[in-house]
């Protein structure tokens, strides 16, 4: 038995090299649903599942357009990472400044120098649309609307929205202010997967300010309309036509159903109002199946430890058609060891998700850690570890 070991740390001193598996596998497999052809009353829309962002349907999705105050989503949603990161409370004093005072549209009448907190501006921009608070939270967060603006448009650049030009917090018509039904889609389910604070704002149908003075009433109105509404924002002007992203959760499945340029209100929300129910009627999410066995370690030949932790990545949730979900199973694919060294974020092996003879995603296996290769130093004191053992 001693002479098997001493011969296995010899080997495992030659320090031969080994191979990983091929590059790290896709996710979901895109184009597995075929979007349906029905036209909306608007010029672009776009429905996605928020957990996974397939896409359901698209209508000119990628063509730039005025977005009215949709745009008050990057504000919000670089106002929530502010939050988020501590940089501002909710309790902080929003001063008013001549700037935000001049803003026309939708507002709440701010006046110049009156103080109302972070909060009940968010509350202003989420329920009324409130172009004057939005602009004064852009000039809190960023130090100017300029500034704040430039900031916009890194977050929707580094988003991957390349339709997309901000030129102001609002959503007010300017040259050059454009987005995409696909790009707002994006920034939507951002906003709504990493910071769902929001939703206790773009959920609320009435509120009121200064003491109840100041009477807020949510301009979505499909809250009060359609099941499981949730949000997100409302937008009109001249040059946008009336938009909306909408966003809304049946058992477990959040979608996100985006209408620009529609004719009026009214067409808008019957816009949505189809995206969602064509979305609800023929899809669901569902808790993703796990391997019959999954090791929680692979062993390592040849390196400085005797195994690597293993993390799987496959997601907790899927997006399914209706009916396939009594058909789902995982298969694990997997070496029975690695050579080292081993890097951290290496694949390892693949999880298969199926339903029944149709594969819906591979997703990696991958080292948790690194394991560099055996070093003459290391094996010989192991050497001497197991010749003292004998």
């Amino acid at each position: 038995m001693l002479k098997q070991r001493v011969a296995a740390l010899v080997l495992v001193l030659a320090l031969l090299a080994g191979t990983a598996l091929p590059a790290r596998a896709e996710g979901l497999a895109p184009g597995r649903f075929a979007l349906p052809e029905f036209d909306l009353p608007c010029r672009a829309a776009i429905l996605i599942d928020q957990a996974t962002g397939t896409v359901l349907y698209e209508k000119e999705a990628d063509q730039p357009m005025p977005i009215a105050s949709i745009t008050k989503v990057m504000t919000l949603l670089l106002t929530m990472e502010a939050l988020d990161e501590g940089r501002v409370a909710l309790t902080d004093i929003v001063p008013v400044s001549e700037h935000a005072y001049g803003m026309g549209g939708s507002q709440i009448w701010l006046e110049p120098g009156e103080q109302l907190t972070l909060d009940e501006m968010l509350r202003a921009v989420c329920v009324s649309s409130a172009n004057d608070a939005a602009v004064a939270l852009a000039e809190f967060i960023g130090g100017s609307e300029a500034v704040f603006v430039e900031r916009m448009n890194e977050k929707a650049a580094q988003l991957g929205m390349t339709g997309t030009s901000f030129k102001n917090a609002c959503g007010l018509d300017e040259e050059g202010h454009l987005s995409t039904a696909r790009d707002v889609a994006v920034m939507s389910r951002e906003i709504l997967q990493n910071h769902p604070k929001i939703l206790e704002y773009t959920g609320i149908w009435t509120d009121s300010l200064r003491g109840g003075q100041t009477q807020l009433v949510n301009t979505n109105r499909l809250l009060r309309q359609y099941n499981g509404m949730t949000g997100l924002k409302t937008g009109t002007t001249s040059g946008a036509g009336v938009c909306l992203s909408a966003s809304a959760t049946r058992d477990g499945l959040s979608l996100i159903a985006v209408v620009l340029g529609s004719p009026s209100s009214g067409e808008r929300f019957a816009a949505a109002r189809q995206l969602l129910d064509y979305g609800f009627a023929n899809f669901e999410s569902a808790q993703a199946p796990l391997p019959a066995e999954m090791p929680s370690a692979l062993p390592v030949t040849g390196g400085a430890e005797e195994q690597v932790e293993l993390r799987y990545d496959q997601p907790q949730t899927l997006l399914l058609q209706k009916g396939e979900t009594e058909q789902l199973s995982a298969t694990l694919e997997l070496a029975e060891s690695v050579q080292a060294p081993v890097s951290e974020g290496m694949q390892l092996g693949t999880v298969t998700v199926t339903a029944g003879q149709t594969v819906l995603g591979q997703w990696p296996v991958t080292a948790a850690g690194e394991v560099p290769a055996l070093n003459l130093k290391l094996g010989l004191l192991r050497l001497g570890r197991a010749l003292l053992q004998h």
